[in-house]
């Protein structure tokens, strides 16, 4: 089982980038999947999440408005569109999925790092002032 992030890089205040989860090795068409982001010296910190069938989305705070998450099941992929980047945004973003529990049972805990069963290595996003 193996996740990989893509499309992170170096982009100045108020670009966009769009980061892609891959997922191989089995399929997460009925998983929640996520993203969370760690800055150096920083906790891990969530960023967003999204059921299986991509209805119901969640987003911490301080990216919404600017970031979607979405997916596409076929393809095995969750997607991040990352807009109006800050520079406190830069870190390293990584996707994650939750095994098979629902959207209702994970309520509450979607932003918790223990509640994913699989990681994938992460992206380097950087955002220069």
């Amino acid at each position: 089982v193996q996740l990989q992030a893509s499309g992170g890089g170096l982009v100045q205040v108020g670009g966009s980038l769009r980061l892609s989860c891959t997922a191989s090795g089995r399929t997460f068409s009925r998983s929640v999947m996520g993203w969370f982001r760690q800055a150096p010296g920083k906790e891990r910190e969530f960023v967003a999440a999204i059921s299986w069938e991509g209805i119901a989305t969640y987003y911490t705070d301080s990216v919404k408005g600017r970031f979607t998450i979405s997916r596409n099941n076929a393809e095995n992929t969750v997607n991040l569109q990352m807009n109006s980047l800050k520079p406190e945004d830069t870190a390293v973003y990584s996707c994650a999925a939750e095994k098979g529990s629902t959207w209702y049972a994970l309520r509450g805990k979607l932003h918790t790092s223990s509640t994913y069963d699989y990681w994938g290595q992460g992206t380097q996003v950087t955002v220069s002032s």
